[in-house]
């Protein structure tokens, strides 16, 4: 304590240190699983035969525990050894903290053994994703260790993404001879022109270039940061309405909003019910895409990323 002042004022200056000395002991994991060992089998010779100790041991191994955190664990008075609400509780904690350590040393093990600790995967904005999802969660599923960073990307975008190292692997359609990538055949999607009931003032079989020019065409926005420009069905002249994924394109154009080629497994049930209405002819033919796994083109692959793309290869062997 210090004191400051002058005259009749004087000013203390308190200092408090506190000490506990209980905060210098420190629980063991072997400790922690001793407990478990003797709650699960409810006796102390059970409890020794599981983890290969002595009776003694144990006994001696409880009541150290019980006296470094000054509760009472077990009863003693049954012929059973029973939890205290006390030792209840404090097992509940004991058993998260066994839990995050096995987690922790099969991460070690899962980084010792050269497994990669995540992978980037890019969606393309033409994939369809249901069974694209379906099946990375269940290969991450069976490989939780190693995370997943999943992003969707439209356009070149993916292709950007790859090439630049950004991305593991993409989901997506590549252009034909684009010697970068190596890729694996996975679906095709079929593009179809489609317009709102109403929207034209004329029969769909008699759209041509000309007559569309005057209509607004929904294009999706390329999200690559230097991307070439590329006309996908771009009526060169006609005016424009950009979004920035498929399922908004198709609203805007269910709404009236405009026009535009859509892939076939989201306007399907569309086109059956007549909310949409397809304008396909000799002139707006549409398009088929292949969907593809792509990689970089001789660049080595992880252990993970390498078994990721074996499961695209052969899908089916998932489940098994």
């Amino acid at each position: 304590m210090s004191m400051k002042g002058s005259g009749s004022k004087r000013f203390y200056k308190v200092s408090f240190i506190i000490v506990d000395l209980n905060m210098q002991r420190a629980l063991t994991l072997a400790q922690l699983r001793t407990l478990d060992a003797i709650a699960m089998e409810g006796s102390l010779q059970a409890a020794a035969a599981r983890l290969g100790r002595t009776h003694p041991t144990l006994h001696v191994a409880i009541a150290n525990i019980e006296r470094d955190i000054g509760v009472t664990l077990f009863d003693r008075s049954g012929y059973r050894l029973t939890l205290t609400a006390e030792g209840a509780a404090f097992l509940a904690r004991a058993r998260r903290v066994l839990l995050e350590m096995d987690e922790l040393h099969a991460y070690a093990d899962h980084v010792a053994a050269g497994d990669e600790i995540e992978l980037t995967v890019v969606i393309g904005d033409l994939t369809p994703l249901p069974p694209m999802l379906a099946l990375l969660k269940g290969f991450f599923a069976k490989h939780a260790q190693t995370r997943l960073n999943l992003r969707f990307e439209a356009l070149s975008g993916p292709w950007e993404l790859l090439d630049q190292g950004k991305a593991d692997l993409i989901l997506h359609h590549v252009e034909h001879g684009d010697t970068r990538f190596e890729t694996l055949p996975l679906s095709q999607v079929v593009l179809i022109p489609v317009v709102a009931p109403g929207f034209l003032p004329f029969p769909a079989e008699m759209a041509t270039i000309a007559r569309m020019r005057d209509f607004t065409q929904c294009v999706i926005r390329d999200s690559a940061v230097a991307s070439a420009e590329r006309k996908y069905f771009l009526i060169d002249g006609a005016r424009t309405c950009t979004v920035t994924d498929q399922i908004m394109k198709r609203e805007v154009i269910r709404q009236g909003l405009g026009w535009g080629h859509m892939p076939d497994y989201l306007v399907a049930e569309d086109l059956r019910k007549g909310r949409l209405l397809s304008i396909a002819n000799g002139i707006f033919r549409g398009g088929v895409l292949d969907i593809v796994a792509a990689r970089k083109a001789h660049e080595a692959q992880g252990p993970i990323a390498t078994a990721l793309w074996n499961t695209l290869a052969h899908p089916h062997e998932l489940a098994g």
